[in-house]
């Protein structure tokens, strides 16, 4: 039988251990979450105010749904935490993904929205002068090494990738590379910076996506989270 000690104690508890049953939602930073907020919204799992509020400092944050938390963090640290379950399900591009390619992530929904295209650009001379089809080796600059290698070399091409997290157009110019690989909507940036597309690699849009070793022990939780994102996206 509980006491008003035990009730007591129980309404003490740090918050951490209070809602260590809730299901964490791993949210993107950035220019993602106007366009996923409507679906999140429909579904019925949208985020309290403070998370849109870029002067709240917090990083966890409740949800309009009982039982669900919501994390605000970087794109790539989505399938990590994902990935090793601190979080439960989450939205993340296709091009994460296909960078951290993780068994442990599942990506049931495509929410259709932030497309774009993944290609590889090179300056304006040096794709005038270079057919792809006779590169043996390239030197690339690019977010994303590992999907870079492995396009590259289902051609037979070695990638030697250059690690950069941002302003990879840069690269060309100042003599680090001749090509690049990055995330293109209008190829206007491109152009201003006197690149051209010479191939894409892959259609990107964002998902949802769900820890699997989370789904199969929390199957109802997890799986009718799924259903009512599905739902909002078809409605939408």
């Amino acid at each position: 039988m509980s006491t008003a000690t035990d009730s007591k104690n129980s309404a003490l508890l740090p918050i951490d251990e209070a809602r260590a049953e809730n299901l964490v939602l791993a949210l993107p930073k950035g220019r993602i979450l106007k366009a996923i907020r409507p679906i999140l919204k429909a579904a019925g799992m949208e985020p309290e105010d403070g998370f849109f509020d870029e002067h709240d400092r917090r990083l966890r944050f409740s949800t309009k749904a009982d039982g669900v938390d919501v994390i605000r963090v970087r794109s790539f640290d989505v399938a990590t935490f994902i990935a090793f379950g601190a979080a439960h399900m989450g939205v993340a591009g296709s091009d994460v993904l296909m960078e951290f390619d993780h068994p442990e992530i599942y990506a049931p929904v495509d929410l259709g929205v932030g497309g774009c295209r993944m290609v590889v650009a090179s300056t304006i001379t040096g794709a005038e002068q270079d057919d792809p089809r006779n590169w043996s080796h390239v030197r690339v600059a690019t977010k994303y090494p590992n999907v870079t290698a492995r396009h590259f070399a289902a051609r037979g091409v070695q990638a030697e990738c250059i690690k950069l997290n941002g302003a990879m157009e840069l690269a060309p110019g100042l003599g680090l590379c001749r090509r690049i690989v990055d995330l293109v909507e209008t190829g206007s940036t491109l152009k201003a910076n006197g690149l051209v597309e010479v191939e894409e690699i892959a259609q990107v849009s964002s998902r949802f996506v769900v820890n699997r070793a989370a789904w199969k022990t929390r199957p109802d939780d997890i799986g009718g989270w799924v259903q009512k994102i599905r739902d909002a996206v078809d409605a939408a």
